[in-house]
């Protein structure tokens, strides 16, 4: 999103607004009652949590203090209709009632009927990353109607334009307030429901593979069964021959399969259960559950295992290092999530990785992943591990490497791939709460995706690299 050019967070700017606001107070000129007015309605609004007591105070104060009655009318479920919540004679209406024909909806003050009617209308302003209110997403937000017009002066008719603008402020922020508590329930709900009708049941795929595993011994022992009668009965070698080879293929498919299945729900489950903890919902961010890990053994293994087809179908050839499993060091992470870091690093290199021809001639399409120490990254005594996920291919431009981490970016190689510009936001939010960075670096033969992780040792403390 743009960002606001009107908006200037400098201390002179807003220096210069509180001196306008002096100067509009003084060409105001409200009486001290009006003043307490409004230092009256702020001090309760602040006092009274719940939105009747809200609407009995917006009604109440004209009446104790001006000694006028009014009536608070809002949008409706239906956008373009207005309902009666509250007056200061019978409070809080709480059964929709008949809207009397002169009040309607419009941006600036009238009279009609005796009474002076004016619009509340909500800020102006969107707050950064708060929807519209899904009732009424536009500027106004109901009328307000005071009587008798005779009682008013028009000084209180000015005075009346900003107290509605105070109850529009207030009301806007309470509908926001409300509404996100409603959005944070649903997501509570949600998570029980996630937990109650998808992880739970999903333990039961272990017994379906269970019972595969069982078929699968039962076709080994028909193997054994049928090669017994072969010698036993000196059955036509051939056709026995036939028999034995179906069987076999059909037992190592089966075998294939079984193994897929169990790999690729072991996969599956563990996502669900990193990305759909209540933790998460709960406290509003991602919460980590670290635990002693192997890096490449439990996660870069499964996800290549993951990616292995793909991979093979693309031609992309899988380059290991030969130190990784002969130096494995216990990391304290949270193994879900940053397994899902690999599946990010590795969905992109299956799109993006592309053939090289490389100085000698010889070509070049692969993907390597790696690790190496780095001394002092975080600070004095403040080792880091740095992962490292490469692909050969073209370097990516200078504006797509600077924004590439950010949500919803598209590189101007991705603009024919399928994607949504998440997966590499999502691992720097996930590395950056391990407390590690994550960065890119163009290198002779393609591109290097990597995050540094604080090198821990397995009871969570910083660990030094001698």
């Amino acid at each position: 999103m743009a960002p606001d050019k009107s908006y200037r967070p400098d201390l002179d700017f807003i220096r210069e607004r509180v001196r306008q606001k002096r100067r509009d107070y003084i060409k105001y000129d409200f009486s001290r009652i009006k003043n307490d007015i409004l230092k009256a309605f702020f001090d309760l609004v602040q006092e009274y949590d719940s939105l009747q007591d809200y609407f009995r105070i917006c009604v109440s104060v004209p009446l104790e203090s001006l000694k006028v009655e009014s009536r608070l009318f809002l949008i409706g479920n239906n956008e373009k209709e207005l309902e009666l919540v509250c007056d200061s004679i019978n409070g809080v209406v709480f059964h929709r009632q008949p809207v009397p024909a002169y009040i309607r909806l419009t941006q600036a003050p009238y009279e009609a009927e005796g009474s002076y009617i004016v619009p509340i209308m909500r800020k102006s302003n969107q707050i950064d990353g708060v929807p519209p209110i899904a009732r009424n997403s536009g500027k106004l937000l109901g009328m307000f109607e005071v009587y008798p017009i005779s009682r008013l002066t028009e000084s209180d008719r000015f005075f009346f334009s900003k107290y509605t603008n105070r109850i529009g402020y207030n009301l806007h922020n309470r509908q926001v307030a409300q509404q996100n508590i409603r959005h944070l329930k649903f997501i509570n709900n949600l998570v029980r429901d996630i937990e109650h009708n998808v992880i739970t049941p999903n333990i039961y795929f272990k017994h379906i593979f269970n019972q595969l595993k069982k078929r699968i011994s039962e076709l080994e022992e028909l193997q054994s069964m049928i090669n017994m009668h072969k010698h036993a009965m000196a059955m036509d070698n051939e056709a026995c021959s036939q028999v034995m080879d179906m069987v076999a293929h059909l037992h190592q498919d089966l075998s294939a399969n079984h193994k897929e299945l169990m790999e690729y729900h072991a996969t599956t489950s563990l996502f669900l259960e990193s990305l759909f903890r209540r933790d998460h919902f709960e406290q509003g961010h991602l919460v980590l559950r670290s635990k002693k890990c192997l890096v490449e053994k439990e996660i870069i293994e499964p996800q290549l295992i993951h990616y292995k087809k793909r991979f093979e179908m693309r031609g992309i050839q899988v380059e290991r290092p030969k130190d990784m499993q002969e130096e494995e060091i216990p990391l304290m992470v949270d193994l879900g999530l940053l397994s899902q870091v690999y599946l990010n690093l590795f969905s992109n290199a299956v799109k993006y990785t592309n053939e090289i021809v490389r100085r000698d001639g010889s070509r070049r399409k692969a993907v390597a992943y790696g690790r190496e120490y780095i001394v002092d990254y975080f600070g004095p005594s403040r080792d880091g591990i740095k992962f490292n996920v490469f692909s050969t291919g073209p370097h990516l431009s200078l504006n797509d490497s600077i924004a590439v981490f950010k949500d919803g970016y598209r590189g101007i190689n991705s603009l024919d791939m399928p994607g949504a510009g998440h997966g590499l936001s999502f691992v720097k939010h996930v590395v950056e709460i391990h407390g590690g960075e994550t960065g890119y670096e163009p290198t002779e033969e393609g591109n290097n995706f990597f995050f540094v992780l604080p090198l821990h040792d397995v009871d969570g403390h910083l660990a030094i690299v001698e």
